[in-house]
């Protein structure tokens, strides 16, 4: 039986899109099945075309599907990304995570592995505080906080951290970058195999 693995992102500019994509293709090598998703935007249209990088940014995604409850229920392990907005995830992705009180309260989480990732625009920009907000929500679910720890020698190499990739707006996606980012996938992966 393959990992059914849901990774949900939300990217204004691009640099979590980039993110959800390593992961997706790591997690599709270790044998999962893939869905990947972006969370709804909630700012006005308006607001989205005013700005021309976030609005090539949607525009380039658009066939990305956005994430529903149907997805959630439907996968056995969960990669969210989002950037960081002052020191928390950002609205977008709160906005759709606050739509699951009812899949919560059904037990829909409960024993399934949840893994985060962030980015922000400087090193020191609240990435470490934005992935304890995300695994804030997955312990009050009552799913399995699979962060990667110190379990790769790239993470030394990028400056990350323990609980997630984080990545510094601008910054290349080195191939110390994608081997952390594809380390966490499939780990993740690798516990949701042994889980199940």
């Amino acid at each position: 039986m393959s990992v059914k693995l849901a990774i949900i992102y939300y990217s204004s500019y691009g640099t979590n899109h980039q993110m959800a994509e390593i992961a997706a293709e790591a997690a599709r090598g270790a044998g999962a099945e893939v869905r990947l998703l972006k969370a709804p935007e909630t700012a006005p249209a308006e607001v989205v075309a005013g700005v021309d990088a976030w609005a090539a940014q949607a525009e380039r995604t658009a066939d990305i599907p956005e994430v529903t409850v149907d997805d959630m229920k439907w996968a056995d392990a969960y990669l969210f990304s989002a950037p960081t907005r002052f020191g928390v995830q950002a609205s977008q992705m709160r906005a759709f995570i606050d739509t699951l009180g009812g899949f919560w309260s059904e037990g829909g989480f409960v024993g399934k592995p949840v893994s985060a990732m962030t980015s922000a625009q400087n090193a020191h920009g609240g990435q470490e505080t934005t992935l304890l907000s995300f695994y804030a929500s997955a312990i009050h679910w009552g799913a399995i906080v699979v962060a990667p720890g110190y379990t790769s020698a790239s993470i030394f190499k990028t400056g990350g951290n323990p609980y997630g990739y984080s990545h510094t707006q601008g910054a290349e996606f080195d191939e110390d970058a994608k081997t952390v980012i594809g380390d966490q996938a499939r780990r993740l992966v690798e516990i949701a195999k042994k889980l199940s």
